[in-house]
């Protein structure tokens, strides 16, 4: 399982810094939010990888904090995607504004030579 999710963290992130070095905004942006997924896999990875295990302890049986799951890594990657979404529609809004004021998409304003 660790594997797999590494392995995933990795392709996130690796894609996304491609895409975000990339001429055109809509890549860019694209890119930006590849890289936001694959650091809010890492946090969830840090915070233990177990299934089947409350997130937090009861409060009528005490136990050792090593059988459960983190809430704060949960807690954090909830917030990160919630201000990843708002962020990424703000710039998707930019960027067609952008596109409407110059007629390109480009970064430096210049249609790419073919």
């Amino acid at each position: 399982m660790e594997i797999v999710l590494a392995l995933g963290i990795g392709a996130l992130a690796g894609s996304g810094i491609w895409l975000i070095l990339r001429p055109r905004t809509f890549q860019v942006i694209i890119g930006l939010s590849l890289l936001s997924y694959g650091v809010n896999l890492f946090i969830v990875a840090m915070g233990r990888l177990q299934t089947g295990t409350a997130p937090v302890l009861a409060t009528h049986a005490a136990g050792d904090p090593a059988h459960y799951a983190d809430p704060l890594p949960q807690a954090l990657v909830l917030t990160a995607i919630v201000i990843g979404f708002a962020t990424t529609a703000l710039f998707l809004v930019v960027l067609l504004a952008s596109r409407g004021l110059t007629g390109t998409d480009h970064v430096d304003g210049r249609e790419p030579e073919r």
